[in-house]
Parts: C-alpha cells; sequence; structure tokens
C-alpha cells in the first residue's frame, strides 16, 4: 500500500551573480508521492509580486528547461547568452496537490517554491593580443602576450594567467596592464593563454589568446617485433595547437594505404595529442611493414613511421630446433662411421693371416723334407 505525501525539496535553486555572454545553470530536485509536478517562474528585478511562467525556448530560444520525473522531479533551467535584462528573481515551483490547477484554490497553498536571485553584470571589457602562429623561421625570437583591463564595474584584485586551464605560477599581478614571455617558443609552448582578473564582488573575468603551431611528433615507436597471432599497439604522441587531426596509413607497394576501424583487426582510439593503432591476431603475410601516423592542424602537417616486423610462431623454436638438428647430424655421422668398420673387413684380416701362417709352415715343412734326405 502507498502512502501519499507532500512534496518537498531536495535540492533547490542557488542564487549566482553572471556577467554578459554567460550562461547559467539552476537545478530543482523534489520528492513526494505521487511525483510532483515542476514549473519554473521568473520575476524581473523589484517587481517580485508580478511572477511570468518560463517555458522551454522563451526568449528567442536561450532559455531551455529540462525535466524528468521518476522517484524524484528533477529540473533544470539553462539560460545562454545572458543579457543584463535577464537579471531576476527565478522560481521552483514545485506540486502533487490535485487541486494545485484549481483556479479557485490559492497557488501559495497548493504549490511549495524556492526562490534563487539571478544578478547580470556588465562583461569587463579587455583588449587582448590578436593569436600568434609559431613557425621554424620565428622559434628563436621571443612572443609576448598582453591584456589590458580597460572598462569595469567594480575596481579588481589582481590578474594571472593560464595556459590549458592551468594556472601559470609566479604570473600574479595588480596592475590593469599584464604581460606574459615567452623567451624562446616551440611547439609545446603553444596552446590557450587566458588573462584572468578577479573582484571582490562579481565573477572573474577573462580574455584569451590562442598560440598555434604545428604539430611536432615527440614519441613514437621506431619498430615493433611481434610473433603471428599476437596483437601489436602502436603509438604516436605529439605537441602543438590546436590538437591534431590523426590518420594511420600503411605502406603497400610503392604507395600508402588508410587505414581505418572498419575491418575488425584494426582499432584506431586518438585524442588531443595521443593516437594509437591496436593490431590483433597478427597475419605474417599480409601486416609486417613501414606504418605512418600523421597529425595535421591548421597550421600544417608532420608524419613519423614504425616498422612492424612479425616472426612466425614457430620462431621461438627455432635456438631448440637448431640444437636438435646438430645433434642429429653428429648421430649420423658417428652411425655411418660406425658402419664402415664393418665386422666383415675383421673376419677378412683373421682369414689373411691364418692363409699366411699356413703356407709358412707348408714351406717350413719342404725345407725340413729337403734336409732330411
Amino acid at each position: 500500500m502507498h502512502f501519499s505525501s507532500p512534496a518537498g525539496f531536495v535540492k533547490s535553486p542557488m542564487s549566482e551573480t553572471k556577467l554578459t555572454g554567460d550562461t547559467f545553470e539552476l537545478y530543482c530536485d523534489v520528492v513526494g508521492n505521487p511525483t510532483p509536478e515542476i514549473q519554473w517562474w521568473y520575476a524581473e528585478i523589484n517587481r517580485a509580486d508580478s511572477f511570468k511562467q518560463l517555458w522551454d525556448g522563451a526568449r528567442k530560444r536561450r532559455v531551455s528547461i529540462n525535466t524528468a520525473y521518476g522517484t524524484n522531479g528533477v529540473s533544470v533551467l539553462c539560460i545562454t547568452r545572458l543579457t543584463l535584462e535577464d537579471s531576476g528573481t527565478y522560481e521552483c515551483r514545485a506540486s502533487n496537490d490535485p487541486r494545485r490547477n484549481d483556479l479557485r484554490q490559492n497557488p501559495a497553498i497548493t504549490w511549495i517554491r524556492a526562490q534563487a536571485t539571478i544578478s547580470v553584470l556588465q562583461k569587463p571589457k579587455i583588449n587582448a593580443s590578436d593569436q600568434i602562429i609559431l613557425s621554424p623561421d620565428t622559434s628563436t625570437k621571443a612572443v609576448t602576450l598582453q591584456c589590458n583591463l580597460t572598462t569595469a564595474h567594480t575596481p579588481h584584485k589582481e590578474s594571472f594567467w593560464v595556459k590549458n586551464g592551468h594556472e601559470i605560477p609566479k604570473t600574479r599581478t595588480e596592475q590593469r596592464n599584464t604581460v606574459y614571455r615567452i623567451p624562446k617558443p616551440r611547439a609545446e609552448d603553444s596552446g590557450e593563454y587566458m588573462c584572468v582578473y578577479t573582484f571582490d564582488m562579481a565573477p572573474n573575468a577573462n580574455a584569451t589568446i590562442e598560440v598555434k603551431a604545428k604539430p611536432d611528433i615527440t614519441g613514437h615507436k621506431r619498430s615493433e617485433n611481434k610473433n603471428e597471432g599476437e596483437n601489436a599497439m602502436l603509438y604516436c604522441k605529439s605537441v602543438g595547437y590546436p590538437h591534431p587531426t590523426w590518420t594511420w596509413r600503411k605502406m603497400v607497394g610503392t604507395s600508402y594505404t588508410d587505414i581505418d576501424n572498419s575491418t575488425g583487426r584494426f582499432f584506431i582510439t586518438s585524442r588531443d595529442n595521443y593516437t594509437e593503432l591496436n593490431i590483433l591476431n597478427l597475419d605474417i603475410n599480409t601486416d609486417p611493414g613501414v606504418y605512418e601516423c600523421n597529425a595535421t592542424n591548421v597550421i600544417g602537417n608532420t608524419a613519423e613511421i614504425t616498422i612492424l616486423r612479425v616472426r612466425s610462431y614457430l620462431a621461438p623454436l627455432w635456438p631448440f630446433l637448431g640444437v636438435l638438428a646438430e645433434i642429429l647430424i653428429l648421430v649420423v655421422i658417428i652411425v655411418v662411421y660406425e658402419k664402415r668398420k664393418t665386422p666383415d673387413d675383421i673376419i677378412d684380416g683373421k682369414k689373411t693371416s691364418l692363409k699366411t701362417n699356413s703356407t709358412n709352415n707348408h714351406k717350413d715343412k719342404n725345407i725340413r723334407q729337403r734336409n732330411a734326405k
């Protein structure tokens, strides 16, 4: 038997301060039996008495509402590309009261409410360097990235630099104008740089500077030796920005043939600056050869080769079979040699010696007979 229980909040939306152009998301998680219905409402700043219901796709499709009903009711309100007019009070309403949609009832009694205030501030203006492209010719020339905070809603505290999402140590300063120098830029110095400004009463503001470079493959296998039937793993890793598109090819005759995941034995996995080619159940006839990984981005491309050798599965037995062959040859030589020293030769030898003795005895006898006469 299921007992009904009134709606209650597990998670209610939280107030936030955002900048123009940003995105915010508000979460609402409710329980009750039966599962409560969820609605989103909005009121402008200082107009708390005039709430209007929000719908998915409102405000020129900048509003999205995603709600799922199960044991709990869970709803997410998302508004993108914020403007100053998006500031206001946002309200999650929930109810499982059967009278909740009866116009004669007071909604304050049949619906529970949770509110969050969203404050949208004008995004500070930051003048930043244009994107920089590193080339082999300029690799010895220092690169300077620069940001200048020109207008801000409140005084800033400090600024710092970030590369690929990680703060660069020892770059914090209180200056509005901040500079980051790369003395001898190489491919590994490329990436997404950001100057970030912090404020006491407002979210951080930032500007992005892209430093781009052709991919440079910094690691790969020169060769791989495997036995037939085994699996082989070839890989390449690179530096350079933007992250490259990876391709694998195999030398067939005098030209390269592209490799993909369609054959069932070749599997390519690539992510950012790394790619891997796995070959299953190696075939000694078709798989050995020259393999090439190629990294390509908008600046250029680079490639490296790996030589794959596949030995017969009998290969580990060759040393043992070699010793066995030597033993067999030795045995054959001994047998042949012994065969040539046959017993017949020995018997013939005895016969010859007997014959000689009898002839000698006969001669002696004749001599004795002559002497007797």
